[in-house]
């Protein structure tokens, strides 16, 4: 597996939250799914509100 740095914001109390983590994963699309489901259960954000600006490996 590789490690994808994906970096993008989502909605906070304060105004937008830029975020930047690191994910293992097989793919792209696999990290993408991963930071969504992540944020959704962390903060209560739906996938619409979550923005991913970019996927790099």
């Amino acid at each position: 597996m590789s490690t994808y740095t994906v970096r993008g914001h989502f909605p906070a109390r304060d105004g937008p939250q830029d975020f930047e983590v690191e994910v293992d994963a097989p793919n792209e699309d696999v990290a993408e799914e991963h930071v969504y489901s992540d944020f959704g259960s962390h903060h209560n954000l739906k996938r619409t509100q979550i923005t991913i600006e970019e996927v790099a490996a």
